[in-house]
């Protein structure tokens, strides 16, 4: 069976566990990362040697890196779906992925990790205030892009929309000032209304690194009573 190493409110475990949740695919994560810890033992090292999340392991096929991961499943399970046949449009998809990873994400992490994930009296708060304007113009060229279209690559969900729809959820229930970007809110509406966007994404994540943890040991109880 399909093995997941990684916290469920981890933004790039979300893009696995949501692609798993689009392909129907049996599963069993396994809570590491963050509060949990784990990541240092010999165990999950000789799975990810550089100690992140997350890992899968698919019958034997081991991986780790987020986006490699997605098209993988795209690939072997979703040929035609989330994974385009025509090589043109799995190209763009492909684009827009490896595009989150270094042009929209710097930006977004230095607001949710500065605004979230760290103390306020250690906050970088000049940072976050570069930061908020940045992505939201980075966005822009989404806004763009979705112009007459429902889905990054063309009116069908694609591998091409997982990544940055695993930030788009925090991103709009951030308390920051966001430019307009109709095109950018109905998508993300339209990705509200997926049930896997709804069990992988759409995870409160708190207003403060205490209801963050507070949020991530609550989740973490709730697997266990699933699981027992």
């Amino acid at each position: 069976m399909l093995e997941v190493w990684g916290r469920r409110n981890s933004s790039n475990v979300m893009a696995v566990t949501w692609t798993i949740g689009e392909l129907a695919l049996d599963h069993i994560r396994h809570n590491v990362g963050g509060s949990f810890g784990g990541l240092d033992s010999a165990e999950y090292l000789d799975l990810n040697p550089n100690a992140k999340i997350p890992t899968i392991n698919d019958n034997g096929c081991i991986l780790w890196e987020s986006n490699t991961i997605v098209r993988y499943l795209s690939s072997r399970y979703g040929s035609g779906t989330l994974y385009p046949e025509d090589p043109c449009l799995r190209a763009q998809a492909e684009q827009w992925m490896d595009w989150v990873k270094t042009t929209f994400f710097p930006a977004f992490h230095i607001i949710f990790f500065g605004l979230i994930r760290t103390l306020e009296c250690k906050r970088d708060q000049q940072a976050i205030d570069r930061a908020i304007p940045a992505a939201g113009k980075i966005l822009e060229i989404v806004e763009h892009h979705l112009n007459g279209q429902d889905y990054m690559i063309g009116n069908d969900l694609t591998m091409g929309d997982i990544p940055l729809g695993a930030c788009i959820y925090r991103y709009f229930n951030l308390e920051i000032e966001r430019p307009p970007l109709p095109n950018v809110e109905a998508w993300y509406q339209r990705l509200s209304n997926r049930a896997a966007y709804k069990e992988n994404v759409m995870i409160p994540f708190g207003r403060s690194l205490e209801q963050w943890l507070q949020l991530e040991k609550e989740s973490a109880q709730r697997d266990a009573t699933n699981n027992s």
